[in-house]
């Protein structure tokens, strides 16, 4: 292989276009592997973006959310006396269609909640990362403490202070949780 260079250990340098090919490939394969790379790179370019990133984290929160309502809607405990008297004169389906709709109310309030925390997060971080151009745990404690605050800030100053504080210690937690080496086992 000849870059043009006499020096050993020179990276070689091609036009582009002719790059050499993989193996296997022939040069009639070219353009659709140079087309592959172009929309490779635009989905990258795609996920990569704090928007892409802050939509999916806010639809995954919502997700969890109802989800966590829903579980918790069919473990509540209701005072069989008050549905008695709330329910007098409805019929099977009615009483049932009540508490799907009682079900869902909740589902959604507790997805908004949710879905809201998680969008926030997840952008705040992202804006901190792009600036930053690192990726620690840093971001999350940064980003923890704003959207804490942000979430608490009508508590007044002090509360908006507190809730930054706890949600950056929270988000180091997880951080730290999740960036852990785990064991080797032989």
């Amino acid at each position: 292989m000849n870059s043009g260079s006499n020096f050993p250990c020179a990276v070689p340098i091609y036009a582009p276009g002719k790059e050499p090919l993989p193996p296997g490939l022939t040069e009639e394969d070219r353009e659709g592997l140079q087309r592959m790379k172009k929309w490779e790179g635009y989905v990258a370019t795609f996920g990569e973006s704090c928007a892409t990133k802050t939509v999916l984290m806010g639809g995954g929160g919502f997700g969890i959310g109802a989800f966590f309502s829903l579980m918790s809607a069919s473990f509540a405990y209701e005072d069989p006396l008050l549905r008695q008297q709330t329910q007098a004169g409805m019929k099977t389906t009615q009483k049932a269609r009540e508490i799907f709709k009682e079900m869902g109310r909740g589902m959604w309030s507790s997805g908004k909640g949710f879905g809201k925390v998680g969008a926030l997060f997840a952008g705040i971080e992202c804006v901190i990362e792009s600036y930053r151009a690192k990726n620690d745990v840093y971001n999350s404690v940064a980003s923890g403490f704003l959207a804490g605050g942000i979430l608490a800030r009508n508590s007044g100053p002090k509360g908006a202070f507190s809730g930054g504080l706890f949600f950056a210690a929270f988000s180091a937690a997880i951080d730290l949780f999740m960036r852990r080496e785990t064991p080797e086992e032989d």
